[in-house]
């Protein structure tokens, strides 16, 4: 099997991070003078998703009910990914990595996703802890903290949810305090992705004092190592899907931080914690449709096979109509995330169309699951199928990096904004 960094290295040219490419060379004058969007993948994304394709078909699925029972942490799986390339893809070249767009990302997120969201977490999870850095570390930052994950197999981690402060970030109460040239962290964050294998953590916590002060200046941000005196991980929590992912607390106690380990400064976490969503949010919606694929996948396989009255449930318009309007999902859903992506990747703000990528695609692998559960009838509910499954763990893409309540929170200000500003 090709690496990823293979397939990058012997392109002809970079692959173009944007969902407008051809599969033909063109020059930047022909691409700009073009008549329109092109939903062809460029010959190098076609690798980069058969790749992730075949890996996850042959090592991801043949052992994805194995590990959603036993809870355990793949590592076997995520240490061959590592190997290939399909973890780090966004790390700056200067550090070693291929410095990837997140649409070239989320190709390999919607395919590991479809075949075990569980596990494409598990992999792909540490590229949220990272992002922060990515956005907003110096490169002595980066070089130290991205630089370790392209050596060796290591994990990054998210820390900003909190047992009382979710979708509320003003509500963190994890403090820093300045003393001399270090800061002391305490308190406890809760849901944290990774939390028990991360190397290292992204740490948000509040370092002004007043709790009149605006968000935008209450919060500071911290590379925190995990084997540092003070911090402790929590049991590891069995959730209703994606077990395989590693989900803890982490309480930090009298944690001593370098002053050298602020992102971009003091007063700036908000503003890094919120700008890394804009660039993890497509691939959610890319995890979220790879659900959504594999659901309608199954469920149009089961009603060719199942038979009642005669003939195939398939042929029965009240099913073929549930996998229509499936499909209609998946396909509507695939192309938010790549919109989302193509966004960000060209430097445009991508805000809103995150979002919409992030709810919609959440939506739709809940109501897909929902339905294929309804299609395979009484064997749907048996965990013996893989729609069981698929039901459980499509329902956190309606919670993580943001519920689709507070998704639709942010789509309506950016409508009301657009709205008010006459356009």
């Amino acid at each position: 099997m090709s690496s990823l960094q293979q397939i990058i290295r012997t392109a002809v040219r970079p692959a173009v991070r944007a969902l407008s490419t051809s599969a033909k060379p063109k020059s930047e004058e022909q691409n700009a003078s073009s008549n329109g969007f092109c939903f062809e993948l460029n010959e190098t994304q076609k690798e980069i998703q058969s790749l992730a394709r075949k890996f996850g078909r042959e090592e991801i699925m043949p052992v994805a009910a194995q590990y959603d029972k036993s809870g355990e942490f793949p590592w076997p799986i995520f240490k061959k990914a590592w190997s290939l390339g399909l973890v780090n893809g966004h790390i700056p070249a200067h550090c070693g990595g291929l410095e990837q767009g997140v649409f070239d990302g989320c190709l390999v997120v919607e395919e590991l996703a479809y075949a075990c969201s569980g596990i494409q977490v598990a992999i792909e999870g540490t590229s949220l802890g990272q992002t922060p850095v990515v956005i907003a570390g110096t490169k002595e930052q980066q070089k130290k903290y991205l630089g370790r994950l392209i050596e060796e197999p290591l994990i990054a981690a998210y820390c900003v949810s909190e047992p009382g402060a979710g979708s509320d970030v003003n509500g963190v109460k994890t403090k820093a305090v300045k003393k001399g040239d270090e800061w002391i962290l305490n308190g406890q964050k809760m849901w944290i992705t990774g939390g028990g294998v991360a190397n290292w953590y992204f740490v948000l916590a509040r370092t002004n004092p007043d709790p009149k002060a605006p968000a935008s200046k209450a919060f500071t941000g911290f590379i925190v190592e995990k084997d540092w005196p003070g911090v402790v991980p929590g049991r590891k929590e069995m959730n209703m899907g994606q077990r395989a992912s590693d989900t803890r607390g982490i309480t930090f106690e009298d944690v001593r931080i370098p002053k050298e380990n602020v992102l971009l400064g003091e007063g700036a976490g908000f503003k890094i914690a919120m700008g890394a969503f804009d660039k993890t949010r497509p691939p959610v919606g890319a995890g979220a449709t790879g659900v959504a694929q594999r659901c309608l996948d199954e469920a149009s396989k089961y009603a060719l096979e199942r038979k009642t009255f005669g003939v195939p449930i398939a042929q029965h318009q009240a099913v073929a109509f549930m996998l229509a309007d499936m499909a209609i999902g998946v396909e509507t859903a695939r192309l938010a995330w790549m919109k989302s992506a193509w966004e960000v990747d060209n430097g445009k703000r991508n805000t809103y169309m995150a979002s919409i990528a992030k709810c919609h695609a959440g939506d739709i692998a809940n109501k897909c699951a929902s339905d294929a559960v309804q299609i395979f009838g009484g064997a749907g509910f048996n965990s013996e199928y893989p729609v069981e499954k698929l039901m459980r763990d499509a329902k956190i893409y309606q919670i993580y990096e943001g519920t689709a309540q507070i998704q639709r929170l942010i789509i309506s200000r950016e409508i009301v904004e657009k709205a008010k500003a006459g356009n």
